[in-house]
């Protein structure tokens, strides 16, 4: 009896684009249960966010070389979080692929930056505490495409509309899936149903939940840090209301 027909991959059909601290390692972890979907066998790529990959000639071999062979019925994709805020990275994809879809997890911003802190506390990377921290954000950032950028851009990756608008000017908004994280925590087989729709697979139900990626929080976000992060995001927060159509009111 012959086996199923496989072969590699020349192009991937999707990538989780963001947000970092957003659900998309719980999403990595839902993706992979599903037979029509092929992942690569790291969990984040960092491909199109390489700077050292991008200053030569483009070898996509260095990415399809991480994934199986797969059947023509499958599907296949990445999951790295960093591509919504780097800046190059949406332009190289669509060189790529311009046919590919996103999906987006947002968080509530300020959330999200008190969860990257706390990440980065836990890996020893952060000896600032978190409102030392925010306010030498900007001076730590300063160097674009650094790996500072990337570690201490607790404040910066929570502007999302500007990220979002950057992904709109390169893929029509029939490639773009953007679902709110909390809805995702809150009603996570509704939103899978979403996602797998939009991906053209079919739907899996009975998907085991379980907890991923728990870094233990070191303490709570003081009221103190949660006002300062609030005043700094309020503006940002009532833009992307306009512009996804959502409605907030948890988030402030």
């Amino acid at each position: 009896m012959f086996g199923v027909k496989r072969h590699k991959i020349e192009r991937l059909d999707f990538i989780v684009a963001g947000a970092q601290k957003s659900g998309t390692t719980a999403l990595h972890y839902f993706l992979k249960k599903h037979p029509q979907i092929a992942l690569p066998d790291l969990q984040e790529m960092h491909f199109f966010d390489d700077e050292e990959v991008f200053s030569r000639p483009v070898d996509y071999e260095l990415l399809h070389r991480h994934f199986r062979p797969i059947e023509r019925s499958t599907i296949a994709g990445d999951v790295t979080p960093s591509y919504l805020y780097w800046k190059p990275a949406m332009e190289r994809i669509h060189q790529y692929n311009p046919r590919i879809k996103l999906i987006m997890l947002l968080r509530n911003p300020v959330d999200r930056a008190f969860a990257h802190w706390n990440m980065q506390r836990f890996k020893d990377r952060e000896p600032l505490d978190f409102l030392d921290a925010l306010r030498e954000e900007l001076r730590r950032i300063a160097q674009p495409l650094s790996i500072e950028s990337r570690r201490f851009a607790y404040i910066d990756r929570g502007f999302y509309s500007g990220q979002l608008e950057r992904v709109l000017k390169f893929f029509p908004c029939k490639q773009v899936l953007i679902l709110k994280f909390e809805t995702f925590r809150d009603e996570k087989q509704e939103t899978l149903d979403v996602i797998f729709k939009f991906l053209g697979v079919k739907l899996l139900g009975g998907i085991r939940d379980k907890d991923r990626n728990i870094v233990p929080y070191e303490r709570a976000m003081t009221p103190e840090e949660r006002k300062y992060l609030l005043d700094i995001f309020s503006v940002e927060i009532t833009k992307l209301e306009q512009m996804l159509g959502w409605d907030l009111t948890d988030w402030r």
